[in-house]
């Protein structure tokens, strides 16, 4: 049952027991709707989905630090997967103009873009295969 079914019948504050207990008022009532439980095939994709959203979140907070770092040294690119790929052209060509701190640091969000880049690569093989219907090797 949706948490937001419940909540009308919490008499006090947010414990346990007052949980349970508005739990079970909700579920004697006649006009409540339950959601349906998942398989556990269901659950897996939903891993999947979950996992690939949290990478490219991560990719792109990668992505804006990578930006912000290489724009006080004056090396500005577009947005986008473009300017991305032009901001790493970038990073190779200034590599003797940068200080070894930074290139070190830059070096390691590079990498560490390229790991995530192929993590969702992965996890969206995975997904379009669950879509087209075919089985799947674990990957361990």
């Amino acid at each position: 049952m949706p948490p937001a079914y419940v909540k009308p019948y919490v008499k006090r504050g947010k414990i346990d027991a007052a949980d349970a207990e508005a739990i079970c008022e909700a579920v004697t009532r006649p006009t409540m709707r339950f959601v349906a439980v998942k398989s556990v095939d269901q659950q897996a994709v939903l891993m999947l989905h979950k996992t690939r959203d949290l990478l490219v979140r991560q990719r792109t907070a990668l992505i804006n630090a990578l930006q912000a770092h290489l724009s006080e040294y004056g090396i500005v690119t577009s947005k986008g997967p473009g300017g991305v790929t032009a901001l790493m052209k970038l990073l190779h060509e200034w590599r003797e103009k940068l200080p070894a701190y930074a290139r070190s640091a830059l070096h390691t969000i590079g990498a560490q873009l390229r790991s995530l880049a192929s993590e969702v690569d992965g996890l969206e093989t995975l997904i379009l295969a669950w879509r087209a219907g075919m089985p799947v090797d674990s990957r361990g």
